[in-house]
């Protein structure tokens, strides 16, 4: 399983579309996510003050684009980062982030 922060607005368009796709897509060719022990680490660096958001839950295995691992050399770890859209039917639950 691995992780994804949204906005509830951009999950709400994704269920619209059918698909979900970050901006980080066209600005890096990537789809950030977390490992479950990571969440905790990218709240806290990019998502303080911010309300409204939801943590999805992906099963990897569902995925209809590339999942890779790469090195954040920020924090000196690697994440599963999805190389193309995301699939609605890898995304396996949802739930609210407080």
């Amino acid at each position: 399983m691995i992780y994804h922060v949204v906005s509830k607005s951009d999950w709400q368009n994704a269920l619209k579309q059918g698909f979900y796709e970050h901006a980080s897509l066209k600005t890096e060719g990537f789809i950030h996510t977390s490992k479950a022990e990571q969440v905790k680490g990218v709240l806290e660096r990019y998502y303080q003050n911010q309300t409204a958001l939801l943590l999805l839950h992906i099963d990897e295995t569902k995925l209809t684009a590339l999942l890779k691992y790469d090195l954040a050399p920020s924090v000196n770890e690697e994440f599963p980062h999805i190389y193309g859209p995301l699939n609605l039917d890898a995304v396996v639950n949802t739930s609210d982030i407080k």
